[in-house]
């Protein structure tokens, strides 16, 4: 077996995908200093694929967050498709084993990120056109959907107040309403307990250390409850 085979058997295992078309996966690991020619390189697919994994991500994020705004989806999204991420997933993969470059850049040790990155999004575009959709959104479902919740958990965090009032002014006019529940403990460590209205609706009440803290807790219990999950903090015993 020659070494550009061992590549495209190491990469279709690394990726859990075999193609049916090896010179489509050939392309797509193929960089311009290791192609006979530009169009012979995996620029092309990295086009296609850069719009493909965008597009998975963009619906993603519509459906999953119907009550971020149209920023905020926007700054997340950004971050799920960055090169810095995309390095990181191809690096994890072992893609840089994979990659079919020339000699000068072969020689010249470790392989710049975006050589990473691009190659990782060829990979999305080939296996679009050498399987469907069906395995594309697979691939990226197992693989990027993860960020796409770390990257909201990074955004939200400290913050799921101010998305609930964003939501609740939006569709209803009114700024979210708290309510005290229960109160615990001595003057000088009380714990509070409270819910968050919106709309008329009360959502899975939660302990604080203080009012603020218990605010925002009580707020991501309802954002979560909103979209149809279990409410991340418990309302059933102080802290």
């Amino acid at each position: 077996m020659d070494e550009l085979q061992q590549k495209m058997e190491l990469c279709e295992k690394r990726i859990g995908y075999v193609f049916q078309d090896k010179a489509m996966l050939r392309a797509a690991l193929t960089h311009a200093s290791g192609a006979e020619h530009r169009l012979a390189s995996n620029e092309r697919l990295e086009f296609l694929g850069d719009s493909i994994l965008g597009l998975v991500v963009c619906e993603r994020l519509y459906h999953e967050y119907p009550t971020f705004l149209e920023g905020d989806l926007t700054k997340i999204k950004s971050v799920v498709v960055s090169r810095a991420t995309c390095t990181r997933l191809s690096k994890a993969l072992g893609l840089d084993e994979c990659l079919i470059v020339g000699k000068g850049i072969e020689s010249g040790g470790e392989l710049p990120d975006s050589l990473l990155s691009d190659v990782l999004e060829s990979l999305v575009a080939a296996m679009r056109i050498d399987g469907g959709m069906d395995v594309t959104y697979q691939f990226i479902a197992e693989h990027f959907f993860p960020e796409i919740e770390a990257a909201v958990a990074g955004e939200l965090e400290g913050n799921f107040k101010s998305y609930l009032q964003q939501f609740a002014q939006r569709e209803f006019g009114a700024p979210p309403v708290y309510h005290l529940v229960a109160e615990h403990g001595p003057d000088h460590s009380k714990q509070f307990k409270l819910l968050a209205e919106v709309g008329g609706k009360r959502f899975t009440a939660a302990w604080g250390a203080n009012k603020k803290q218990a605010e925002q807790r009580a707020a991501e219990n309802a954002l979560a409850e909103m979209k149809g999950k279990k409410p991340p903090h418990s309302d059933d015993r102080p802290l």
